[in-house]
């Protein structure tokens, strides 16, 4: 049965990740609370983050030049032998010393692109080093670097020295010709074999070359961690910029291990809205959010009653004709309430990827879907997920 994951962006910040199953006799939905790990859940973990190094990613490193040196200036540098004519490919390459470009940054005809990723990946570091990791480091690598297949190992960084760590991209190797995934993924998961828990981020720019054998990969540790041959582990694709592949991203995020392990979850950067969302597939069914909880249809009927704990991790499945639900949590201490209106809308299958040709019935059911949290008094927590059966085109 295909699903549609909604984007973060258009849910909740309560919300972890919210998840749509058509089916014919209404919709299923799941729906994560947003929260860090608590009790025994957080304990055991390591952490580790790995960080693009493919050739494309150099502007974001701040590694490559901008503008332009002017004749003149270009023929004093060719006297002064800072300048060479060479062939590349049949064509003639004007290769520069390291003393031309550092005058012709003096002089201001040159610049370096600025470096996004560091700022971002001090953040990361010093978020899973301080709040996460059981030794209090994440272990930081480089990967897609050189042939593409390997990785440059920074280090492992305490919160304390995240903020001063220079993060420029590979220095022992070069910038990468194609983008490998799978040697950073078996480098956290070989390492850390003995960690109670993993959770790694793998940072990239574009598309990955060894998809298939990343999957495969993935599987396996899938099978391993559901025989209890290993402990689990917990991978996050973050997709930077306009080059990322959706086909790619989808399918490793609702990979089929045929086990009921999750090992991917995959999410755009403009799409998160905190630290926490690395957390949205991270949530233990035995971790509860409220003491008790009912659910009510948009007539007031009781759809589902939660005595004994609201799990983090809320499954309904809705018949068909529903129109809205309400959600009522008493005594809820996980998240804190201070929650603020949000909404899910203008889901398009045709966007996320879904064929609903042959099951056009189902799309009333789905698009739009809105959703709206908010807190009520003190410990009251109310949520409504409106079903809107308006009539709509993939052409929205």
């Amino acid at each position: 049965m295909k699903s549609i994951v909604i984007p973060a962006g258009r849910t909740a910040p309560e919300f972890g990740k919210v998840t749509l199953w058509p089916n014919q006799t209404g919709l299923k939905v799941e729906i994560t609370i947003l929260s860090e790990p608590q009790g025994r859940e957080a304990e055991g973990w390591r952490t580790g983050i790995a960080l693009d190094a493919s050739s494309s990613m150099q502007d974001a490193y701040g590694r490559r030049l901008l503008g332009k040196v002017p004749p003149a200036l270009l023929q004093e540098y060719a006297t002064k032998g800072w300048v060479e004519e060479r062939q590349a490919d049949g064509r003639p390459l004007r290769v520069f010393q390291r003393a031309a470009y550092d005058d012709a940054i003096a002089r201001g005809h040159l610049k370096f692109t600025p470096n996004t990723v560091e700022p971002c990946a001090r953040e990361w570091i010093a978020y899973l080093a301080g709040n996460l990791d059981a030794h209090g480091e994440t272990a930081v690598i480089y990967w897609a670097c050189g042939s593409g297949e390997q990785i440059e190992v920074l280090g492992d960084i305490g919160e304390d020295r995240a903020a001063q760590t220079a993060i420029h991209g590979p220095i022992q190797t070069t910038f990468g010709v194609q983008t490998h995934l799978l040697p950073a993924l078996r480098y956290f998961a070989d390492r850390f074999t003995a960690a109670r828990r993993g959770m790694y981020l793998f940072i990239t720019d574009g598309r990955i070359d060894d998809f298939e054998a990343v999957t495969r990969y993935s599987t396996q540790l899938a099978q391993a961690i559901e025989a209890g041959q290993r402990h689990p582990l917990k991978a996050v694709l973050i997709g930077l910029g306009d080059q990322i592949d959706p086909t790619q991203m989808e399918a490793l995020d609702t990979l089929d291990t045929g086990t009921a392990i999750d090992v991917w979850d995959c999410k755009y950067a403009g799409e998160i809205r905190s630290l926490r969302d690395i957390f949205a597939e991270v949530v233990s069914e035995h971790q509860t959010v409220a003491p008790t909880a009912t659910v009510y249809d948009h007539q007031g009927a009781v759809i589902k009653r939660y005595t004994d704990g609201v799990p983090a991790r809320l499954q309904l499945e809705l018949p068909p004709g529903l129109h809205g639900l309400r959600t009522r949590c008493v005594g809820a201490t996980h998240p804190p309430v201070t929650f603020a209106s949000s909404l899910i809308a203008g889901i398009s299958p045709c966007r996320y990827g879904i064929n609903y040709s042959a099951t056009n019935h189902h799309q009333s059911r789905i698009r739009p879907f809105l959703s709206s949290l908010s807190a009520e008094t003190g410990n009251y927590l109310v949520s409504r997920l409106l079903l809107n059966s308006a009539k709509s085109t993939c052409n929205q």
